[in-house]
């Protein structure tokens, strides 16, 4: 693999480098790991000099900066892939990475979900908890596993205080402030037929 470049990197993480290669893939490396592997621009990065960058550096440096990220909150799958991209590191490290904190359930998204469910359930519908997990890259089966088995709230509870944190009387609003109402609580999740009950209570 050809070395495209080896840029420096500002400000305090000046003793780092972004050694760039052929093909779209960067290295980010302390300035003495490209001194002591002999890395210049311009020149070949042979295979056998990836691999030992990759398992003596990339990788365990993965596995330490998953478990760290790890240790300050509990994440999915998809979302410590993003973090450890986000971070610089090449495919193959974060596969080694995310594969060993797997192998210890550190991480585990059925678990992330089911506490998810259970801490989010008094302030949110049902679907807005689905949008979310499955905005943070958990299956749809692990998600609706999870609300079926840990999702009790009573959305109609719900529908009934925010009714009364906006003053809304359903016995004296007009046919426009049934219909804004509507909207809004369509828009926090909740099902047409729960609000319709509701909105049209005498």
């Amino acid at each position: 693999m050809l070395i495209l470049s080896i840029q420096s990197l500002p400000g305090k993480r000046a003793h780092k480098s972004k050694v760039c290669l052929q093909g779209g893939t960067d290295l980010f490396l302390y300035n003495k790991e490209v001194y002591r592997l002999g890395l210049k621009e311009g020149e070949d990065l042979s295979q056998n000099t990836y691999e030992e960058i990759l398992s003596e550096i990339l990788i365990p440096r993965a596995k330490r900066r998953a478990m760290h990220l790890l240790e300050k909150q509990d994440r999915t799958r998809q979302n410590l892939i993003q973090k450890l991209k986000e971070s610089g590191y090449p495919f193959e490290a974060i596969e080694e990475a995310v594969a060993y904190v797997e192998s210890y359930h550190y991480i585990d998204d059925d678990r992330y979900a089911r506490n998810y469910v259970r801490y989010h359930q008094e302030g949110k519908s049902r679907r807005k908890i689905y949008e979310a997990l499955l905005q943070k890259g958990v299956s749809k089966d692990v998600i609706l596993a999870a609300l079926d088995e840990e999702y009790f709230a009573s959305e109609e509870n719900m529908i009934l205080e925010l009714l009364q944190k906006k003053k809304y009387d359903v016995d004296t609003a007009d046919l426009k402030e049934k219909a804004k109402m509507y909207r809004f609580l369509l828009g926090r999740g909740f099902r047409s037929n729960d609000i319709d009950r509701i909105l049209s209570k005498r």
